[in-house]
């Protein structure tokens, strides 16, 4: 056998060299920064129903706290352990997995915990027990994503009700039944999303062992089932507004909202008719107009509230 020579190792020590930066920029994609998008409504959800004063600053720091650090280490979290080589929500071609992205999962988390704490220690307690849980989603001795209905209750609801509480605690605002009502309402927007982010990805998840909720309705079942989610959020949003006689944050949901109606229906449609229509594309311009259109709604309808 051939020893190396000094050159031989030479050579390898810089291609090692290269391998490392490159490896933390692939553990960095896939924490999916820009995917935290596709959350923002909730966000902007409890802002828009606040009748109290905001801290700008607290607001600001929340905000970065959830979406730059708390959700992308949990799509880091769900990437490591997946080892997705298909598309996965927001990245068409992800790259290699390596052991920089535990540890850059660790950092965000650290970071989200520690930041939290400055603005509460209620505050901090609920983004840490938003890590564990959305762990358990994707830790292999756990994996609620083998449970579809488990999986799909945990993940609504922690995103959907479980996030609308959290901000407010974080602004040190009252939680009244009327609050309660709409972070409910939440949970059922996230609902009609969420097994839309599956649905392109049957193959692969059957393929290793996880049964989502998605997969076992099928492509049909999938746009039935978030039909109803929809048509329940939306709902209950329309008649909570109109009962509180919010005339114009009616208006500006129903004309912000269109596009999703129709990018929906079209898209159904033709998935019914063709089911090469489910694929990756389709579902991030989904996410993306449901997203945009309901953060707009919310946005206008808070500076709307701020200068009234």
């Amino acid at each position: 056998m051939r020893k190396l020579s000094s050159r031989d190792n030479s050579s390898a020590q810089i291609t090692s060299d290269r391998e490392k930066p490159d490896a933390w920029r692939n553990a960095l994609i896939l924490m999916r920064i820009p995917f935290s998008i596709y959350l923002m409504p909730v966000f902007w959800f409890a802002l828009s129903n606040v009748n109290q004063e905001i801290n700008l600053w607290k607001a600001v720091a929340i905000f970065i706290i959830i979406h730059v650090f708390l959700y992308p280490a949990s799509n880091g979290y769900n990437s490591y352990f997946d080892k997705d080589e298909e598309s996965i929500g927001g990245l068409e071609k992800p790259p290699s997995v390596g052991q920089e992205l535990y540890y850059l999962v660790l950092l965000f988390d650290a970071t989200a915990i520690i930041g939290a704490y400055f603005i509460s220690p209620l505050f901090a307690t609920m983004v840490f027990i938003y890590t564990l849980v959305s762990k358990a989603y994707s830790f292999d001795k756990i994996r609620l994503k083998r449970f579809p209905i488990l999986s799909t209750a945990v993940v609504t609801v922690f995103q959907g009700a479980f996030t609308y509480g959290m901000i407010l605690i974080g602004l040190s605002l009252t939680i009244d039944s009327t609050q309660m009502i709409y972070a409910a309402i939440s949970t059922f927007l996230i609902a009609g999303s969420y097994p839309l982010t599956q649905i392109y990805q049957h193959k692969e998840d059957s393929d290793r062992g996880d049964k989502t909720l998605s997969l076992k309705l099928g492509i049909k079942g999938t746009f039935i089932f978030s039909s109803i989610m929809f048509l329940a959020g939306f709902s209950g949003i329309l008649t909570a507004y109109f009962l509180a006689e919010k005339w114009m944050d009616t208006a500006v949901l129903i004309i912000s909202t269109a596009p999703i109606g129709f990018y929906f229906v079209r898209w159904m449609v033709l998935s019914w008719k063709d089911d090469d229509h489910v694929n990756f594309r389709n579902t991030m311009n989904m996410n993306a107009i449901s997203s945009i259109a309901l953060s707009v709604a919310f946005i206008v309808m808070l500076v709307v509230h701020l200068y009234n």
